[in-house]
């Protein structure tokens, strides 16, 4: 087989070259004619798979994204052409949670609050939300879950509206792109919503920039009253709204779900969904291939309480790293897809085995590994 593959996708051959040769090329500009005689495309956000793309793909049996997101996959056209489809849930929701974790800490500190008895309102209940609405209760929030399709589905767990969702003191979206259907996700928080909002509220948006009004937000920013965000994603990736970064707390380039944790997981699960489907045995293991972390265990000696919390977090990732590095880069041509392609690397919680005699629930359910647990 010919696999093509993102040149930015970790472990594609490791997992996929005993099955034929392994093709890296740049995602965002990958061209129809580079397909011709691809039996397999593994790709991630920034290719639009479609049938432009596909028009001389004649071979193509198998199509995967490594990522949670599918709005850049044509799937309607996949289907008629016969082509098996892939992605990957819930592969970044880890790496996801602790980026958003990791945020609300730093807006805590900067501010001087607790996260304690605050409320927060988590738009979109799928794995990533459930992950992000899972930490925050160990840090005392009171979460609230926002999702129509959730409620009507009958899932067990309480949901409020949008508009009670959006009166917390902390709002989360964690929702795909969606257009032209119900409960549509494009331009989600519009103008009027963002208008509505209290100045004291804290905004975070780590699911798709275009779930946002970026420019109506930017109207709001400039305004006597403005929002505290924390963005990772925006409208028009990578050409995006520059004037808007200098009114966020936190601003990153689309990389909250980059941990290594995570982008190995996305192209595992596609090893094993590719497997699935041609009948190969799975020979590989995904816990042997992740290195061992720069700082993989100590002891705590105290009891578990934020400020302790924010120390542990923020020794294995502090957001404010690639908030530095973004503001550094952003608006130089091409930066935005270089500090994706060159993000250094960030490890989730659970490469830390930490010693502890107490609140070792606490850690356990935030995702850190203890020792003799």
């Amino acid at each position: 087989m010919k696999i093509v593959v993102d040149e930015n996708m970790p472990l594609t051959q490791a997992l996929f070259a005993e099955f034929g040769e392994v093709v890296a090329l740049p995602g965002r500009t990958m061209t129809a004619e580079q397909l011709a005689d691809a039996d397999i495309l593994l790709v991630r956000s920034v290719t639009k798979v479609n049938a432009t793309l596909l028009s001389q793909g004649n071979k193509l049996k198998f199509v995967g994204t490594a990522t949670i997101g599918t709005d850049h996959i044509d799937k309607t056209f996949l289907a008629e052409k016969n082509i098996t489809f892939a992605s990957a849930p819930g592969c970044n929701k880890v790496s996801v949670g602790e980026y958003i974790i990791s945020a609300l800490l730093v807006i805590a500190e900067k501010y001087q609050f607790s996260l304690s008895g605050l409320s927060l309102g988590v738009i979109g209940a799928g794995n990533t939300g459930s992950a992000v609405a899972g930490k925050a209760r160990q840090l005392g929030i009171n979460v609230k879950l926002c999702d129509p399709f959730k409620a009507q589905s009958g899932d067990p767990r309480t949901f409020v509206s949008y508009d009670e969702a959006l009166k917390c003191d902390l709002i989360s979206f964690h929702v795909p792109l969606t257009r032209n259907c119900e409960h549509a996700t494009f331009h989600l928080l519009d103008q009027k919503h963002i208008q509505a909002l209290r100045s004291d509220q804290i905004l975070l948006n780590a699911s798709r920039g275009e779930v946002w009004d970026n420019q109506a937000m930017l109207s709001r920013q400039q305004s006597a009253e403005p929002l505290r965000l924390v963005m990772d994603v925006w409208e028009n990736e990578p050409d995006i709204l520059h004037e808007l970064v200098p009114f966020t707390e936190i601003a990153t380039p689309h990389i909250a779900g980059y941990s290594l944790e995570g982008k190995y997981r996305g192209t595992f699960m596609l090893y094993e969904a590719f497997c699935q489907q041609f009948g190969f045995e799975m020979k590989k293991q995904l816990s042997p291939l992740l290195p061992i972390a720069d700082i993989c265990s100590l002891s705590l000696q105290t009891a578990v309480n934020e400020a302790v919390l924010k120390k542990l977090i923020h020794l294995v990732y502090d957001v404010r790293r690639d908030d530095a590095r973004f503001r550094h880069l952003v608006g130089q041509p091409g930066q935005f897809d270089e500090m994706r392609k060159k993000y250094p690397e960030r490890r989730e919680w659970s490469s830390l085995s930490v010693v502890a005699e107490s609140d070792r629930n606490v850690l356990v359910d935030l995702g850190f590994n203890v020792s003799g647990f």
